[in-house]
């Protein structure tokens, strides 16, 4: 045999001998959320929110393998990390985040797992592609969200951590970014804020698309699509299976005086919403007007 022919019998052996790593395929979920009692507001903190936390509950199983621990759900970490544990053994994952796979919710779930195993206050590793596995709604207590709304974000920060004037610029900087938002009482889900030189409300409808999308039609065709005087329906956008509507309102309203407005809005929506049978010929012109205003920025 020559040389030639071992080398390549020693590589084929070698190569025999060494696993194959297994790849990891990605499946896209239109709807990660999907069972999870408040569907619209997990969408919201994830594609609308840009500072709120919320508290989650680990089922029993976990608590029992991990102990009694504080899990925070960020609307973003710092460097959009997926998560983060403190020292005293807290963790903090994150809905905004760089890398993530074709279901958002096992990305959570891989995340809050991945925080669990690491030592209190260690980096936490997160694969780019968890793999079959948990979802959120297999790990997490399901339940309304309790939401509270940060100006900035120093709920990341221990306290006295910002006295370190690195971490006082990068928190200045991530707090620069931050627009004005306001939960709304009016709706779930709902949200106003503030961009240069204009405002919007912002609402994740929590029904199936093609019934919001004929429940606005029906609305648009009967010209009660507006939230009032001086304000204009910009568009829509889907957002994890749900649809978005989007008003323009007058910058200097602030988000109280539209409390009311969005509550009669609601209440029409509703109303179109229950409406049986298909659209007439002016709900489908309105159908497809709306479809053409479909909005990608958010």
């Amino acid at each position: 045999m020559s040389e030639r022919s071992k080398r390549r019998k020693s590589q084929r052996a070698a190569t025999e001998a060494t696993p194959k790593r297994e790849k990891v395929r990605d499946v896209f979920v239109p709807r990660p959320f999907e069972g999870l009692a408040d569907e619209p507001e997990w969408i919201a903190l994830r594609e609308l929110v840009p500072a709120a936390s919320a508290p989650l509950k680990l089922t029993p199983e976990l608590v029992e393998e991990y102990g009694e621990r504080q899990v925070t759900l960020a609307t973003v970490l710092p460097m959009a990390a997926p998560a983060m544990t403190k020292p005293d053994g807290r963790v903090f994952i994150g809905l905004q985040r760089h890398q993530q796979s074709g279901d958002v919710s096992r990305d959570l779930a891989d995340a809050l797992l991945c925080a669990l195993r690491t030592e209190p206050g260690g980096q936490v590793s997160v694969p780019p592609l968890p793999g079959p596995g948990p979802r959120l709604q297999d790990v997490l207590v399901d339940g309304p969200l309790e939401i509270t709304m940060h100006d900035g974000f120093e709920f990341w920060l221990d306290p006295g951590a910002a006295d370190d004037p690195n971490v006082q610029a990068s928190l200045e900087r991530a707090n620069a970014a931050v627009y004005p938002t306001v939960k709304l009482a009016a709706a779930r889900a709902a949200y106003w804020c503030q961009v240069p030189e204009k405002a919007h409300v912002r609402w994740v409808l929590p029904d199936d698309e093609d019934a919001a999308l004929d429940a606005l039609s029906r609305l648009s065709a009967a010209g009660t699509l507006a939230l009032g005087d001086n304000t204009r329906f910009a568009g829509m956008f889907r957002a994890h299976g749900r649809l978005v509507p989007v008003w323009d309102l007058p910058e200097d309203v602030p988000a109280a005086d539209w409390e009311e407005p969005v509550t009669e809005f609601a209440k029409r929506y509703a109303e179109a919403l229950a409406e049986q049978g298909p659209l007439d010929a002016a709900g489908r012109r309105a159908r497809q007007g709306l479809l053409g205003r479909q909005l990608t920025l958010r």
